[in-house]
């Protein structure tokens, strides 16, 4: 273990934290993922909106899709024509936010207009500042996602076996895993059911019954993208962060060849406490607050 390659960790775990933090707000401003099936139904029952509808794809598929993208690029230039390694990963964040900014219009258009019947409008001043959005976030999330493969094969010491565009579908599918799981909820069960008790669940009879007006006017997806910025973004962030630190710190510290055995070994008791204190924090919050209304037992009871 070397100063420098421990630096190199903590600076792949910045950038991840970044990146999940980009992925998740995306996601929110493009109405991805879980809480999308409620944007498409709300004008089906009655509830015509201004949010952006683009669900491309679930989150892991649709970032593997753009990591993957933006590291083929990187790849392409850095071995066939041995660009600097920054300027290649710029690249291929690039052309990855304009697969995304083509594809997230016409999912908006195709979307919106099917449901022309049930008085859904097409914006357009919603896809002129809202689109740049979507793809400046997709930016930042290839950006850092790349450059952490990068540095895992090029830079990293023992190199990683793999090339860059594998490494990129891979994180591309965790990253997407964990904006799902984590940032998910500080949208789709609070924002969009913010008259709804957070917790209590919601009642098949009410989807779809999002709300639609803002502090100021009605709501769009901006409004989305201020409110998860304040915590569901950043715990995504912190989330992958982790994940991508504490993976890396222990094939650093343990040389994954001559000492796999200590290198797994850690990452078994990683997962281990942290399934422990999630189980703790969970039993905690719920002895402290009590058991939602509505809410039939308490598993920490």
């Amino acid at each position: 273990m070397d100063a420098f390659g421990m630096g190199l960790v903590a600076a792949m775990g910045a950038l991840a934290t970044v990146a999940g933090a980009s992925e998740d707000i995306d996601s929110d401003i493009g109405s991805q993922s879980n809480p999308n099936s409620q944007v498409q139904l709300a004008a089906q029952v009655g509830n015509p909106h201004r949010i952006y509808n683009k669900a491309i794809a679930g989150e892991p598929p649709s970032n593997a899709l753009w990591c993957a993208t933006a590291c083929i690029m990187a790849y392409v230039l850095i071995e066939g024509f041995h660009m600097p390694l920054l300027f290649a990963t710029v690249a291929g964040a690039s052309l990855a936010a304009l697969f995304d900014g083509v594809m997230a219009t016409s999912a908006y258009f195709g979307r919106s207009a099917s449901q022309s019947r049930f008085n859904q409008w097409i914006y357009l001043d919603i896809v002129r500042y809202t689109t740049p959005s979507i793809m400046a976030h997709v930016w930042i999330t290839s950006f850092c996602v790349t450059l952490i493969a990068v540095i895992q094969v090029y830079v990293l010491t023992p190199h990683h076996p793999f090339p860059i565009p594998v490494i990129g579908l891979i994180w591309g599918i965790t990253i997407g895993a964990i904006g799902s799981s984590v940032g998910d909820i500080h949208y789709g069960g609070e924002r969009e059911f913010q008259w709804r008790l957070f917790g209590q669940g919601l009642n098949t009879m009410l989807s779809g019954q999002i709300v639609r007006k803002a502090e100021a006017g009605l709501r769009n997806s901006i409004d989305n993208a201020w409110f998860c910025a304040k915590f569901g973004g950043p715990c995504t962030g912190l989330g992958f962060g982790l994940t991508v630190f504490c993976d890396n710190w222990r094939t650093t510290v343990f040389d994954p060849v001559t000492q796999a055995p200590y290198a797994i070994a850690m990452g078994v008791i990683f997962v281990i406490l942290m399934n422990v204190y999630n189980l703790y924090m969970e039993i905690s919050a719920r002895k402290k607050y009590g058991p939602y209304p509505g809410y039939k037992g308490d598993i920490a009871a």
